[in-house]
């Protein structure tokens, strides 16, 4: 049975990503695969490679063939240079850059202001729901209401 090393296609239309799959020859692209062996997503910037060497280099040595995508995938990793017994074997892959947590992004901010963070929050939070939140607000209007009603009354007496 002759064996490939081949990209299966996944995700929706213009956002692919494949995985790096070991079947028959004879299968369609999207077949049954005999194993996966690794991720490709060429969207990323860089774009993400996942390769597992190991099981790479097995199916390598046992006479499964990769397709040219695939092959290229297998010289950015360095695992065709070492099974070919080639220089380079480090391979090529770029690493993505590491992003920034949110409290770095807030320091920078900060920063930039020139001030120091004093409290967690500026505002409190609100207590409840909707339906209580509003009954409590009326009822302190209404509060507020009664309580100027009598000094009204009392400066009107004088």
């Amino acid at each position: 049975m002759a064996v490939k090393i081949k990209l299966q296609r996944l995700g929706k239309i213009r956002a692919p990503y494949y995985r790096i799959i070991v079947a028959d020859a004879r299968t369609r692209r999207d077949g049954k695969a005999i194993e996966t062996i690794g991720k490709y997503h060429p969207k990323e910037e860089p774009s993400f490679i996942e390769v597992n060497s190991e099981r790479a280099q097995h199916w390598l040595k046992v006479g499964a063939q990769p397709t040219e995508p695939v092959q290229r995938l297998l010289e950015i990793t360095g695992d065709w240079q070492t099974f070919k017994g080639l220089p380079g074997a480090e391979g090529t892959l770029k690493a993505p850059e590491p992003k920034p947590t949110k409290q770095d992004l807030f320091n920078a901010a900060l920063a930039a202001a020139g001030e120091e963070p004093t409290t967690e929050a500026t505002t409190p939070k609100k207590k409840g729901g909707g339906r209580k939140a509003d009954k409590s607000e009326k009822s302190d209007k209404a509060e507020q209401a009664d309580a100027a009603e009598p000094a009204e009354s009392e400066k009107a007496e004088a």
